[in-house]
């Protein structure tokens, strides 16, 4: 069943609405939000997210209904390593805290933008190619292989390199690297320039695009519904300003993520190829027919799948941290229980052998 229209226009403007409510109620007078402001406010995007998925259910059936869901986990999971990026690029320009949610909404408002194009070429590629499921696929493979031979153990931070589009607006447009509050452009020796703030907001919106790689192939491997592919990509977007600062410093606990992404991407990679067998049209692969014995992985599967493996990524990480931290409390050179270093504490030092008033200096009148 083909949406109509006006659901598409209602959608669209359902968005815009959010991203307006969301700059005047939180954007607009820069402040640092508090744990107990992104957790609330969290909650609403995810509660709404999951409001909209039950309506959905309800309207178009179970079936799409469950791909809705098992779309949302997978965007919101992966939009959560988004915010590792985020970070190194808020780091990389020095961003002050009070401005960063300026940053973070405009930046998703042009990644929706980037995003919805991708998942227009998209669904016009699938519908007159079927074996762009097998490019689909293979891509999702390459990228969990890669991601799994990644080295997320390093404490050094990644280093951000910027892409084509940032360095293009900085050649072409004039700009300064201070900032001036949270406006975008100044008027400088009489000649309008953009400060960072501008730079920064197009640096997150463009890097967004290299996620939508793996992001929106991965989404239409569990659907092949444009309206389904979108409202998961922008749930998952309109509460990544919330979850950036709501996160914080549990993004650093969360060392298994990665992992879980990969063994995600290449669970819907086969799935994706799978689906191309049994579509098949190239000459070359079971001379143009349709491979029957390729099993058909039905979604609700897809959703357990994808639930479990996150769900023990993120126990396993806590776990692991949990673990660390108690390690490095119990052999903690700095702590003064047991830093040998520490003359109060020395065995070797004569001082400490036998304390007495003498030994203690001139004692107060």
């Amino acid at each position: 069943m083909a949406v109509e229209p006006w659901v598409w226009a209602v959608t669209l403007l359902g968005v815009l609405g959010l991203i307006v409510f969301d700059f005047y109620a939180h954007v607009r007078t820069p402040h640092d939000p508090t744990f107990r402001e992104s957790a609330i406010w969290s909650a609403v995007y995810i509660g709404l997210a999951i409001v909209f998925g039950i309506g959905l259910t309800i309207v178009w059936g179970g079936a799409h209904g469950t791909e809705y869901f098992a779309g949302y986990i997978t965007e919101k999971s992966l939009s959560v390593d988004n915010l590792f990026v985020f970070l190194i690029i808020m780091t990389r320009f020095a961003v002050p805290r009070n401005y960063q949610q300026k940053v973070l909404l405009v930046g998703v408002a042009i990644a929706l933008v980037l995003r919805g194009l991708f998942i227009w070429a998209g669904a016009a590629a699938i519908a007159e190619f079927s074996w762009v499921f097998y490019v689909f696929g293979a891509f999702l493979i390459y990228t969990a292989i890669k991601l799994a031979r990644e080295d997320h153990d390093s404490e050094a931070p990644a280093e951000y390199h910027e892409n084509a589009v940032l360095r293009l607006v900085r050649r072409i447009v004039p700009s300064t690297t201070e900032y001036h509050g949270d406006r975008l452009t100044v008027v400088q020796n009489g000649r309008r320039v953009v400060t960072p703030m501008l730079v920064v907001m197009v640096a997150i919106g463009s890097t967004d695009v290299l996620f939508a790689l793996d992001s929106i192939p991965a989404i239409f491997g569990l659907t092949k519904e444009p309206y389904i592919v979108f409202t998961t990509n922008a749930f998952a977007l309109l509460g990544l300003r919330q979850l950036y600062f709501l996160l914080g410093g549990l993004l650093q606990r969360l060392v298994y993520l990665s992992e879980g992404l990969s063994v995600v991407l290449g669970f819907i990679g086969v799935k994706l190829v799978l689906e191309a067998l049994h579509t098949n049209q190239l000459a070359f692969i079971n001379g143009g027919e349709q491979v029957t014995w390729a099993p058909e992985i039905p979604t609700w599967l897809s959703l357990t799948i994808i639930v479990g493996t996150l769900t023990v990524a993120t126990v396993a990480s806590l776990l692991k941290t949990r673990s660390d931290e108690r390690s490095a409390v119990a052999t903690d050179p700095a702590d003064p229980a047991t830093d040998p270093a520490d003359p109060a504490t020395d065995p070797a030092d004569p001082a400490t052998v036998e304390r007495t008033p003498a030994s203690e200096g001139p004692t107060q009148a």
